[in-house]
């Protein structure tokens, strides 16, 4: 946000991680404030840095990008310093085993890992036409991205993550917004135009877990049976959605809590949506920031949900938080970890089948990635993020049945408390687990953790172990065609169900329309030319509470009885669907298309998917229209000046697809 600079007062201690040898930074507190003003205005705050002197040195360093520094003392003294653009160095004769206390004020208009959203609507691309800011969504929002994007951008910090260090936030904001950052808020002073919240770290972490959000929010407390608050936050706005999107929270939380055995080591706990989001979600030490486009209600729940987001990102606040990789090498044991237990999270809710299928999925996706070649070593630091996490998270699973379950508890228990608010490598969790299991692992390290190629018959194997994924893994009408016919109406699992409607799906029948809604969505998903004689069936996929049978069946129906069109637009007018509104957007695109069709609203539902293009909306909204738009070949003016606009937008991934399509067009 061009004209939003603010000050952050901070005691900040930190340093490179060569550093760490020399100095230890112990606590940083921090006042940040906005001004809203002009770029050069002055804002003064104080801060306080203090740090540990291990070895005698003559400079320590701090990170940080393009910021501006004035009043720079240690301990209460003026003191010589370096702003070379990306470090700020202090030159001083340190002693060892003595503290000092470094003091600055700092100013930044940061660039990345800090994202302001909708503070400039009144500079947004303008419209001719007069309804497009009608029903806009407006989220004014500050969050914060540190991991892959450096906390030093916006707080000087280290970007290295090898020097634990307990933040102290405190931020001034606007009266009517919500602060929400890591550790406990212990005070909040009001005024009539702005409030301060100051919030308190009792543990250290490392600084790119640092958090901080500022946006209008409710929130609902609940909490564990180990008496920590959960606070989960939710727009004002979406007071319905809030029990699907944080379904299962509490009770996801204390079965993490009772089966890693080590208590949740921090205050509280966090969940706030923001717009825009960089990733699903993002394990900030007590505070997970995660896309609200996972905001859902009880019909989305079916297709899209947060639990696995919510039960991943919980799982790092002792594997990532607590204990921290050292380096990319060792990165599987945060993600391979997070992604582990959040399956044995979702296995306590939806049970082992799921959590079969789930590992079953897994390794497909990583089969798929061995046959194009691009299997690495999970301690490859250039891996994929399918082999960090999901290879990851086999391992894990393959080490617990070599190992016993009791001995593979007792090892993740030994390894948390050893190495809490410490950095540890993949070494180190291997040897707890052969000191408990009394094993020598040198040949699982070679064949699971250094082994390029994804080990499929093995996992096979221990997949077998299931009677549900045998009898998945027996059913093939591809092999066994004259027994397919009655598969549909047995009582085969919904999984193996879908796997033979993929692969008969001309064999159809009325009858297995009676399935479940899992099972309906596979007919819907795979019976694009539908026969007369299954029209009524057919028909009734449109009353499923499902947005993607619902979307799949719509647009089926609309291709192949033209003249029934006027019937299903009709029956799901008034269907919105996902948070990307894919519903409603096809509906639209649907009306605009349809050559036979007169409708005197017409040119309303051009401006309607058009709008969906602006700035205002989420960015999966936009890419929807802007794809429907490019479709049916309607992307004109406004919509083209807001795609140019998205060539900039601050998610990469959305900023690549504007490109691509604005070179289309």
């Amino acid at each position: 946000m061009k004209n939003i600079v603010f000050l952050l007062c901070c005691c900040a201690n930190l340093l490179y991680a060569q550093q760490t040898d020399y100095v230890d930074f112990k606590e940083v507190k921090t006042v940040l404030a906005f001004n809203q003003m002009k770029v050069d205005s002055t804002v003064f705050n104080s801060y306080e840095i203090k740090f540990d002197v291990l070895k005698q040195t003559d400079s320590v360093y701090l990170d940080a990008i393009n910021m501006k520094f004035s009043n720079v003392a240690l301990n209460k003294s003026k003191v010589k310093f370096k702003n070379d653009g990306k470090k700020l160095i202090i030159y001083h004769g340190f002693k060892a085993s003595k503290t000092y206390t470094l003091n600055f004020l700092f100013f930044t208009s940061p660039k990345k890992a800090m994202y302001f959203i909708d503070w400039d609507n009144e500079d947004a691309v303008t419209s001719s036409y007069s309804d497009i800011n009608r029903n806009t969504v407006q989220k004014k929002q500050i969050w914060t991205q540190g991991q892959g994007k450096y906390t030093s951008h916006w707080l000087p910090s280290i970007d290295d993550m090898n020097d634990k260090i307990e933040f102290d936030i405190s931020c001034v904001a606007p009266k009517g917004y919500e602060v929400i950052s890591n550790g406990k808020m212990i005070f909040k002073r009001e005024t009539p135009t702005y409030n301060l919240w100051e919030f308190d770290m009792e543990k250290p972490m490392s600084s790119y877990l640092v958090a901080l959000v500022i946006g209008k929010y409710s929130k609902n407390v609940e909490y564990s049976k180990s008496g920590i608050p959960l606070e989960m936050y939710y727009y004002p706005e979406d007071s319905l959605k809030f029990e699907p999107t944080y379904r299962y929270t509490k009770q996801m939380f204390d079965f993490l809590e009772a089966e890693i055995g080590v208590p949740y080591p921090w205050q509280n706990y966090k969940q706030v949506p923001v717009k825009d989001f960089l990733y699903a979600g993002m394990e900030n030490t007590s505070a997970t920031i995660f896309a609200d486009s996972f905001v859902i209600d009880s019909t989305a729940f079916t297709d899209k949900n947060y639990v696995n987001v919510n039960a991943h990102e919980l799982a790092h606040q002792w594997f990532g938080d607590l204990v921290t990789e050292t380096s990319g090498t060792h990165h599987w044991l945060q993600e391979g970890f997070a992604t582990y237990y959040a399956l044995l999270a979702e296995r306590d809710i939806f049970g082992e089948n799921y959590y079969y299928w789930q590992l079953y999925e897994y390794a497909q996706e990583l089969l798929d990635q061995d046959r194009a070649g691009g299997s690495t070593s999970l301690l490859d630091p250039k891996s994929s993020s399918t082999t960090f996490y999901k290879k990851g998270a086999w391992v894990l699973h393959v080490l617990k049945e070599r190992v016993g379950d009791k001995a593979f508890k007792t090892a993740i228990k030994n390894y948390l408390k050893k190495y809490a608010f410490k950095n540890v490598e993949t070494e180190n969790f291997i040897a707890e687990v052969e000191e408990v299991s009394g094993e020598d692992l040198t040949d699982f390290v070679e064949l699971w953790l250094k082994n390029k190629a994804f080990n499929y018959d093995e996992v096979l194997n221990s997949l077998k172990k299931s009677a549900y994924m045998q009898e998945y893994l027996m059913v093939d009408c591809e092999v066994y065609t004259s027994k397919c016919s009655d598969y549909l109406t047995s009582g085969i699992s919904d999984e193996a169900k879908i796997k033979v409607i993929t692969q008969i799906p001309n064999q159809i029948k009325k009858e297995d329309f009676k399935n479940s809604l899992k099972v309906r969505q596979a007919i819907a998903r795979n019976v694009s030319k539908i026969p007369s004689e299954l029209k009524i069936e057919y028909e009734s996929l449109l009353n499923d509470e499902s947005y993607v049978t619902i979307e799949t069946a719509l647009f089926n129906l609309w291709q192949n009885f033209p003249q029934e069109r006027q019937k299903y637009f009709e029956k799901t007018k008034d269907i919105q669907g996902f948070s990307d509104k894919n519903v409603r957007m096809l509906w639209l695109a649907l009306q605009l298309v349809s050559p036979d069709f007169e409708d005197k609203n017409i040119r309303e539902y051009f401006n309607e998917l058009t709008r969906y293009t602006s700035p205002q909306y989420g960015f999966e909204v936009r890419q929807n229209a802007f794809q429907y738009l490019h479709q049916i070949q309607a992307c004109k003016d406004v919509c083209k000046e807001h795609l140019k606009e998205a060539t900039k937008h601050h998610n990469w991934r959305f900023q690549k697809y504007a490109k691509e399509l604005l070179k289309a067009n």
